[in-house]
């Protein structure tokens, strides 16, 4: 008997993107209801490498599926495209009054020694989420088609909230595309990319004065129906 074959009996016969669908459905759940201090980095990374990383990679494993882990020519290509499309983003954003304000997340400062092990834990942080978001709920589920780019874009909105609000307003849109990059290559990597090192850029920009002023960038983006 397959691998596949027995996995799918021990799960009382649903389907591996039935599957993926209720497990993805439960974490949103269980991340939810894992409170944990706002200000603790470490704790953060405990639950979402827990949730996000070990949960559904123990099910691909036990189900033969893979989750985007994987590095090739064309992964490393759209890694290169969707980075240098979103950086641009990154660095706008990083002029704001409201982003400026939230960010950086868990305290870090532009030392050396307090920014470097701060951007690798939220680079693993970005790991998780996209193991969850583009690699369960997309790349995972890949065989039902270019369908299963649009998954996730409610789910990775709504964990958005709280954050300034045109930062919850593009996270839908951002789901889409990083999905739709990871799906063409059959890979998390530029998804991974661009997001971590976008994070990472962000957060150093914020802890230094503005490349951009921000009464410019106000100006640029002053149509908008949303406190900047």
């Amino acid at each position: 008997m397959s691998i596949v074959r027995a996995a799918e009996e021990r799960t009382l016969g649903l389907t591996w993107v039935q599957l993926s669908l209720l497990v993805g459905a439960l974490l949103t759940v269980a991340w939810s209801w894992w409170e944990i201090p706002s200000d603790s980095l470490n704790a953060r990374l405990v639950r979402d490498v827990t949730l996000f990383i070990v949960i559904p990679g123990v099910l691909a494993v036990t189900h033969g599926r893979r989750l985007g882990y994987r590095i090739d020519r064309r992964a490393i290509r759209n890694s290169v495209i969707l980075a240098a499309f979103v950086i641009p983003f990154y660095v706008v954003g990083s002029s704001l009054p409201s982003i400026r304000a939230y960010y950086p997340m868990w305290g870090a400062t532009p030392a050396f020694g307090s920014f470097v092990p701060h951007a690798v834990k939220q680079f693993i942080v970005v790991l998780a989420a996209e193991t969850y978001y583009r690699g369960l709920l997309c790349v995972g589920v890949r065989k039902i088609g270019f369908k299963s780019v649009f998954i996730s874009p409610i789910v990775y909105a709504f964990h958005h909230l709280g954050k300034p609000p045109i930062e919850l307003i593009l996270s839908g849109p951002t789901d889409v595309l990083f999905g739709a990059a990871d799906y063409d290559c059959n890979s998390l990597l530029p998804s991974v990319v661009a997001h971590g090192l976008g994070l990472i850029l962000l957060d150093w920009l914020v802890l230094h004065d503005p490349l951009i002023r921000p009464e410019t960038v106000l100006n640029w983006l002053s149509w908008l129906p949303i406190p900047l």
